[in-house]
């Protein structure tokens, strides 16, 4: 049992690891690009995983299902046009994370047609790694998309509300505890009160069909 979860959690590890790379790789890109340098400065303008990953929030990934990478500073007073910057800067990284979500789904069915060895065992792992791989990047777009602090889709709903601070400020406060109330409570109840991965099925599976992929 216990060889089976170690194999397991070791064909997750390079979807995970690619998934938070590319995501907080590019909200740093982005915010670069928007003209804050605050994310350069800190060495995460690199794709390079051990500058973007928690340690923590990376073993809840693999034990729990969801999990955190190193949240990306940025400073607003530097961007050209924080209004629309912010939230630039917010959706990059879960944008990331389908674009790579749909390049490896478009790299897997490709593969599965030509190489000869797709039945081979060794072969069969590896196609397990990108499979496994897509659905992560598609559950890291879907999860980061929730409107609720401090998710990245939370910019879209509270920046808005930046104009009453106390509204703002109360919201932010608690709602990562109502974030991580809502998770708990689904893992316990095995209840979808955010559908999460009803959605990473409809991206995952609608892509490979859309692409062809039976």
């Amino acid at each position: 049992m216990i060889n089976f979860e170690i194999a397991r959690i070791l064909k997750y590890l390079p979807g995970i690891i690619l998934g938070l790379t590319v995501h907080e790789y590019c909200h740093a890109l982005m915010a670069q690009w928007c003209g804050d340098n605050t994310s350069k400065d800190q060495g995460r303008v690199t794709l390079n995983p051990i500058k973007h990953i928690d340690p923590f929030g990376f073993i809840m990934l693999l034990v729990a299902g969801f999990g955190w990478a190193k949240p990306v500073q940025f400073n607003e007073q530097n961007l050209r046009n924080p209004k629309t910057d912010v939230l630039k800067i917010a959706f990059a990284g879960p944008m990331a994370n389908a674009v790579t979500a749909m390049l490896l789904s478009v790299i897997f069915a490709l593969a599965s047609r030509l190489l000869p060895g797709y039945h081979n065992y060794s072969m069969q792992i590896v196609f397990e790694i990108f499979f496994y791989a897509i659905y992560i990047n598609w559950g890291l777009f879907v999860f980061n998309l929730i409107p609720l602090p401090p998710l990245d889709g939370s910019h879209l709903l509270f920046y808005p509300l930046r104009r009453f601070p106390v509204v703002y400020n109360v919201l932010y406060k608690y709602g990562t505890l109502i974030l991580f109330g809502i998770l708990i409570i689904s893992s316990i109840s095995k209840s979808n009160f955010i559908p999460i991965l009803p959605l990473i099925q409809f991206f995952g599976e609608g892509f490979l069909h859309l692409i062809g992929y039976n």
